[in-house]
């Protein structure tokens, strides 16, 4: 499943939990990395060490993917200094649980950008060039609010039904140009979380599950680099639970 060497591959989020397990999964597999994080350098700093372990390159663009502008000047960044963005990972993400009835329009716009718009800005940012070689690979992460929905968390789940119809309708615009896009719906993954209350909803769906327990980072990683893989190229506008057998 290795890809060809001296691919890139940006990967919003990437300071911890998933997004970090990403980006050392696909250095191990020959990829340039570019580690976007929105607040902690020293945590994307340390992630970026440890790709430039496996013998490839590493950029730390920091950014709020939440402000399309921000979005732009990642991808100039990891453009400027490898010259492509073959691979996006569309990680980061915002989580807050709040009733409905409690929601402002700022909750509701912020958790939009993030978890939402930001993925159609950076499509848009290095499509054009996926296009012009021919091959790409774009994933996204949906996860059981896209499924289920939950009370609480209105616009997690809309935001992430929105995720979904995009995957689709880009994989049906762009597959015939060589790129495919998926995504990825984890189940209860174990990870340092300091959003309140999600190690709570984490663990009192492990019942749910099962093999009897939460998954790992790793895990998670395991399928994007399949699907960004040579070997993944027939998988195209799907989603991709990675639950343990949880109901979907």
């Amino acid at each position: 499943m290795n890809t060809i060497a001296r691919r890139t591959a940006l990967i919003t989020g990437a300071g911890r939990n998933i997004g970090r397990a990403v980006a050392i999964g696909l250095a191990g597999d020959g990829f340039d990395v570019v580690v976007n994080g929105s607040s902690d350098r020293a945590a994307a700093d340390a992630v970026a060490e440890e790709v430039r372990g496996f013998g490839v390159r590493a950029l730390v663009a920091m950014g709020d993917v939440g402000r399309r502008e921000e979005c732009a000047r990642i991808a100039a960044e990891a453009l400027a200094e490898f010259g492509s963005v073959d691979v996006l990972v569309n990680n980061a993400a915002l989580r807050p649980s709040r009733p409905f009835l409690e929601i402002t329009p700022e909750d509701w716009c912020r958790v939009m950008a993030v978890d939402l718009e930001a993925s159609v800005w950076l499509a848009q940012a290095v499509l054009p060039g996926m296009v012009e070689r021919g091959w790409g690979r774009i994933v996204g992460f949906t996860g059981m609010n896209a499924i289920h929905g939950y009370a609480g968390r209105a616009p997690v789940s809309v935001a992430k039904h929105g995720l979904w119809g995009l995957t689709k309708a880009l994989a049906k615009e762009f597959g015939p140009k060589g790129i495919t896009v998926n995504a990825i719906s984890p189940g209860p993954i174990a990870a340092d979380d300091d959003e309140p209350g999600v190690q709570t909803h984490r663990h009192g769906y492990v019942s749910k599950v099962p093999v009897g327990r939460m998954g790992t980072p790793a895990e998670v990683a395991a399928v994007v680099k399949m699907l960004v893989s040579e070997g993944g190229g027939y998988v195209n506008g799907q989603m991709l639970a990675v639950n343990g057998g949880a109901e979907t």
